[in-house]
Parts: structure tokens; sequence; C-alpha cells
């Protein structure tokens, strides 16, 4: 299943999480949304600008919740859009909701190392 947040972004699943995400040399940024939020188009628009703003620092992934319960349950994903930044397998920063491409980057930037 396809939805605006996808567009362009790698996208992870229960059982490519671990590879992508977790292993990856360059901070994540990984978009949790659901199918049923309607919260991730204007959500969408927001990270493609962090994506841009970010790409020589960090990559943005998606993981659909409903697709792949395992990882969002692991992570305590209780509300969708939330963005978790990943860096050296671990959680670094958190933004639960829909927030604007500055108070994004202004959360991430000092976790990017």
């Amino acid at each position: 299943m396809s939805h605006s947040c996808s567009n362009g972004f790698l996208r992870v699943t229960d059982q490519t999480f671990a590879s992508h995400v977790l292993a990856s040399d360059t901070p994540v940024l990984v978009d949790f949304w659901a199918p049923w939020g309607d919260a991730c188009s204007r959500l969408g628009r927001e990270l493609e600008q962090v994506a841009e703003n970010l790409a020589s620092r960090a990559r943005v992934a998606t993981l659909n919740v409903a697709e792949n319960p395992a990882t969002a349950s692991h992570y305590g994903i209780a509300s969708v859009p939330t963005l978790l930044l990943f860096r050296g397998g671990k959680v670094v920063a958190q933004v639960i909701g829909i927030a604007h491409q500055q108070a994004i980057e202004e959360k991430l930037v000092p976790k990017l190392g």
C-alpha cells in the first residue's frame, strides 16, 4: 500500500527494519504511519523538506504500522504519525503528531552527531 509520505523514502517492514534502520551507518528518521490516518499527507510535505535539508546527514524511511505491527509494538507506537530518529541502532529523538519542518529539524539536528 502506498501513501503520500512514502514517495521517495525507503520503505521498511518488520523483516527489513533491523538491516535498513538499526544496522545503518547513517542516522535514519522513521515515519511510523497508518493508512487510516489522514495526518500523513500533511506531514508528508514537511518530511520531504526535512529529507532534502538533511540529505547529507540522514535518511528518511517509512513504516506502515498496520502491515508491520511487530516493529510498531516494539517501539511503543501508540499514535500516528510518530517520527523516531535512530542513530547507531538506538532511538535518539522522537516527534509525535504533525509538526512543521522547522520544528522537526530543531529536534533532530542536535541528535545527528
